[in-house]
This record gives C-alpha cells, sequence and structure tokens, in this order.
C-alpha cells in the first residue's frame, strides 16, 4: 500500500501544471505574449527539475546501499 501512495504522489506531481514564476517574469511574459510565457515558464520548469532528479537518483542510490535487508 505504501508503495502505490509513493506511485501516486509522483504521478500527481508531474501532472499538475506547475506556474514557476517570480513576479518579474511574470511581468516579463505578460508583456511577451500567450506563446512565449509558456516557453518561459516550461524553461523555467526543466532548470528547476534538473537538480531535483540529481539530488533524487542520489537519494535512491543512498538508501539503496544502505537499508538493512
Amino acid at each position: 500500500m505504501k508503495k502505490i501512495a509513493q506511485i501516486l504522489a509522483i504521478i500527481l506531481c508531474f501532472s499538475v501544471q506547475a506556474m514557476a514564476q517570480c513576479s518579474l517574469c511574470t511581468k516579463t511574459a505578460q508583456q511577451l505574449g500567450e506563446g512565449p510565457a509558456k516557453g518561459l515558464n516550461n524553461g523555467i520548469l526543466m532548470l528547476a527539475a534538473t537538480p531535483l532528479i540529481i539530488i533524487a537518483i542520489l537519494g535512491f542510490r543512498y538508501w539503496r546501499n544502505n537499508r538493512t535487508a
């Protein structure tokens, strides 16, 4: 049951459309228009996702190597 809850949490995190803009980026995006604003938001999300994925991989490897079986 715990594993199913973890999988559902991961799916929920990636299925929700996230808005990753600070106030300055939001004002810039509003001036650019709809298309470039979506591109700016996607770029911010990709830049934020990279270090989080690296941390998740390192955490999983640490957990896998140090668990008591």
